[in-house]
């Protein structure tokens, strides 16, 4: 009987995430069964399940199919979230890895979200269009309402992959760092140079503030109008992880107050319609869910997919994919993007 990797990858493609020696590597692994026009067909799931070693992509796998797949050994969810579509505690009491490559979109994001903070901090694109429209100050005048982004206290909400590499970019310029994470132990974020903070506490004495949450069962819209309220005069926000995190229209009235400034990576219903108030809301830097989606790291997510398959294959534990914990991952509430 022949190993059989099912790949149901939507909304990425093979071509998206492997390049040619990757997309090699994967096949030496076992047959593969591909399907990347649509999500995989019931029945030729159902067909497979047998003889099935890896599935690379978003299968829905209740338990009942997870009793059906008796050589399944990891399932690589390569939208790069734990999706509720999987019964985690049966793929844990089957042996099955539940893993995704979430951490090759860290480096990206976190570059742009350092270049968003001192666009926001020093006024940059603010500036540009104001010299466009002929309407620009020199000097001291044109820097009235700017601060510095070296040495600024900064405030990280949520400290994982995205938000440690963040720490690590920013360590040259000197800021004070505070996290806010309550899934992590003190211990841990004083580790990496960074002080463990309330959310109050972070809000009101941070100059700038990163967002990395995921999105659970617990927070959705956990930042509104109190909490915008807290941060000083002048703030900066970045919210680089999910929409849900925040409450938007909270949010947004924060910044068209003049309250903060702010950026986003991420919308509510993603693409944002062309007659969005949200396009014309001055103080808000607009990025279209891009910080992560460079094409080194789009490849990334299928190294790290292919070399921990290889591993998994000789009988070893992955090494560079992220680990679905059931009692984690099953309070996590993220959605499949709808944009590659």
């Amino acid at each position: 009987m022949s190993n059989l990797v099912i790949v149901d990858p939507l909304p990425r493609t093979l071509d998206l995430i492997m390049d040619k020696p990757t997309r090699a590597r994967l096949e030496r692994l076992g047959d593969l069964v591909l399907s990347e026009d649509r999500p995989m067909p019931a029945e030729t799931i159902e067909r497979h399940l047998g003889e099935t070693r890896f599935i690379i992509g978003q299968t829905a796998m209740p338990r009942e199919r997870i009793e059906r797949a008796p050589h399944l050994k990891a399932i690589f969810n390569v939208e790069t979230n734990f999706l509720p579509n999987i019964d985690y505690a049966a793929c844990q009491e089957s042996g099955i890895w539940v893993l995704t490559p979430a951490s090759a979109f860290a480096a990206p994001v976190a570059e742009a979200a350092l270049g968003m903070a001192i666009d926001l901090a020093r006024g940059i694109t603010e500036a540009d269009r104001k010299f466009r429209a002929g309407e620009e100050s020199y000097g001291l005048e044109g820097n009235k309402d700017t601060f510095r982004f070296a040495g600024a206290p900064v405030g990280i909400i949520g400290f994982g992959d995205l938000g440690r590499e963040l720490r690590r970019l920013i360590a040259p310029f000197g800021n004070p760092v505070m996290v806010h994470d309550p899934w992590l132990p003190a211990e841990l974020i004083r580790k990496h140079d960074a002080e463990p903070a309330s959310l109050d506490d972070l809000l009101r004495r941070s100059r700038v503030v990163f967002v990395f949450a995921s999105v659970t069962t617990e927070n959705q819209g956990f930042l509104g109008a109190r909490e915008f309220a807290l941060m000083p005069q002048g703030s900066a926000l970045l919210l680089m992880s999910r929409a849900a995190v925040v409450d938007f229209p909270a949010f947004l009235a924060a910044v068209e107050s003049g309250h903060i400034r702010a950026a986003t990576d991420v919308f509510p219903d993603e693409p944002v319609a062309k007659d969005d108030p949200v396009r014309r809301l001055p103080g808000l830097l607009l990025s279209a869910h891009r910080t992560g989606g460079t094409r080194d790291a789009f490849y990334e997510i299928g190294r790290m997919t292919v070399a921990d398959a290889e591993l998994i294959s000789r009988g070893l534990p992955p090494q560079l994919c992220r680990r679905a914990d059931p009692a984690v991952a099953g309070r996590l509430r993220s959605k499949a993007v709808k944009i590659s």
